[in-house]
């Protein structure tokens, strides 16, 4: 038996070896199939000069290195120079030598490295056998010139030609004193491919490049279930369930709320609201509709509602105070009331809808007797052939937008705020009072706690045509001033409403998106029934 190289870490795994080691105690290798290293001699030094030849040195001189594009010299014959096996050991007398390594296998190539220079541990170094961590491993070829490393109960695979001299008969079986050493991985499973048989050109297939997952993705499993017609589907993994809680069985990715965003294009007029980038949910709400007068004459109306953050459930009051303000009005225009006094009722309307969730009884349960009762804030606008009809209580507004942009524009709506009344009392001027940290803190919302509900409503007969802007302040907080908001409506917002929203809530969302955003554009004068976005 060869003597055991002494190694202080395993040549696979790089675990720390004691000695006597004979297999690695982390990944199994076996440290036999590791060849006595020689005494290095390079042929070229790093700084491109000729090393001299190592005094007492055994083995033939190395020649001196051939200048860049000629021919290197003849180093030796194969019999010049002593011969081991793969394990290390030295070869039985007779045994013919190895073939010679033609020329171009110093070519370039990933294996072999620079032309001229023969690659570490496979040609021009005495008694170097192939590395253990690369081409001793099972379905590694050997190189050329050097036996093939047999697969674990597999035949040997002889790299060379045959010849008469060699041994016939069944191969060795893996563990016997005769059988070649071969090194084994333990820290990593086989390919589908590593310890199969060698094809027949000599060479052991190579691993696969990619292996199995040990479980299959959920996402994409094709066991999951497929959900039953007309239940919500997760929008992650398109295949679990929708619980009630709002995640999915399947991958428990937490699903969108519906009123994240939401869009409406009614024909004439269109709505668009969106959370925004800071709140957590929507608390805002809207309804549009389109109705007609007794005389046939069209009316096109909006309602938007901005729900008190420091109210119990304010995203239930702004959906309950505009779609009983939204009743309320396609109820009565057609009957022939007047336009600004169906907005008058339809406020009272949803003030009424908003009392009412203080008295249900779930609402009492989750109150605490320091939360406020519901509430919100109220806008609308009410288009007909030539009149234009405004309601509001708070601080969400209309706007009033031209189309001939030469034109002023003009705010329809004074706010319930704090900075309002200073205004109005002459204590501060515009920019001051919007300045100041209370400048939004309203006077006037719907909700049983409210101090007294004062709706306010004006009627307009504009001379020319253009669009209503009715809008929560998380819009008109990024262009308050008439001017501001005429800047950022599209010039065909008269013929395109849906289009025109979109962007403006964008603009909101691009200026920061710190509130809820929602907006609806109305034409003037109302287009006739059935006309809708371009």
């Amino acid at each position: 038996m060869s003597q055991m190289p002494q190694l202080s870490a395993c040549p696979s795994c790089e675990w720390p070896l004691e000695s006597g080691d004979r297999f690695c105690g982390a990944c199994g290798y076996d440290l036999s199939a590791v060849p006595v290293r020689p005494d290095d001699h390079p042929t070229i030094a790093m700084n491109g000069s000729v090393p001299p030849p190592a005094t007492g040195a055994p083995g033939a001189d190395w020649p001196v290195a051939a200048p860049d594009g000629a021919a290197p010299e003849a180093a030796h014959l194969p019999t010049d120079l002593p011969g081991t096996d793969s394990g290390g050991r030295d070869l039985p007398p007779g045994t013919p030598p190895p073939p010679q390594v033609p020329p171009a296998a110093t070519a370039p190539d990933a294996a072999h490295g620079t032309p001229g220079v023969p690659a570490p541990g496979s040609h021009g170094i005495p008694g170097a056998s192939p590395a253990p961590d690369h081409q001793a491993q099972p379905g590694h070829h050997a190189s050329p010139g050097h036996p093939a490393v047999p697969a674990p109960g597999g035949p040997a695979v002889p790299s060379g030609p045959q010849t008469p001299d060699a041994p016939a008969g069944p191969p060795p079986s893996p563990g016997s004193p005769d059988a070649p050493a071969s090194g084994v991985r333990f820290d990593r499973p086989p390919g589908p491919d590593e310890y199969a048989p060698a094809e027949s050109d000599g060479y052991a297939r190579p691993e696969p490049d990619e292996y199995a997952l040990q479980a299959p993705d959920p996402r994409v499993s094709p066991a999951a279930p497929t959900p039953p017609e007309g239940t919500k589907v997760c929008v992650a993994c398109r295949a679990g369930r929708v619980d009630h809680d709002g995640y999915c069985e399947n991958c428990g990715h937490a699903q969108p709320r519906e009123r994240d965003h939401m869009e409406q294009d009614a024909g004439p007029v269109a709505a668009v609201s969106d959370r925004g980038l800071r709140h957590h949910r929507n608390e805002d709400a809207f309804a549009v509709g389109c109705t007609a007068l007794p005389d046939g004459r069209p009316a096109v109306l909006a309602i938007v509602c901005d729900g008190v953050s420091s109210a119990t459930r304010p995203d239930d009051a702004s959906m309950a105070a505009s779609r009983a303000a939204s009743e309320s009005l396609l109820a009565a225009l057609p009957r022939g009331a007047h336009p600004q006094q169906a907005m008058h009722d339809a406020i009272i309307a949803a003030s009424n809808a908003v009392n009412a969730l203080a008295n249900e009884p779930a609402t009492a349960r989750e109150q605490a007797p320091h939360q406020n009762a519901p509430a919100c804030t109220f806008v609308g606008a009410i288009v007909t052939a030539g009149l234009l009809v405004v309601g509001w209580v708070g601080d969400s507004r209309a706007y009033w937008v031209p189309v001939d942009r030469s034109t002023p524009p003009a705010r329809l709506t004074e706010d319930d705020s704090w900075a309002a009344q200073m205004v109005a009392a002459g204590l501060m001027n515009e920019a001051e009072a919007y300045a100041d940290e209370r400048a939004h803190a309203i006077t006037g919302w719907l909700g049983a706690d409210a101090y007294e509900l004062e709706p306010h409503t004006a009627s307009f007969k504009p001379d020319r045509p253009g669009v209503v802007v009715v809008c929560t302040d998380g819009l008109w907080n990024y262009a308050e001033a008439a001017d501001d908001m005429a800047d950022v409506v599209p010039l065909d917002a008269a013929a395109r409403p849906l289009h025109s929203a979109q962007v403006l809530v964008g603009h909101a969302l691009d200026g920061g998106g710190h509130d809820n955003v929602t907006v609806a554009v109305l034409p003037f004068p109302a287009p006739p029934m059935g006309a809708g976005s371009a």
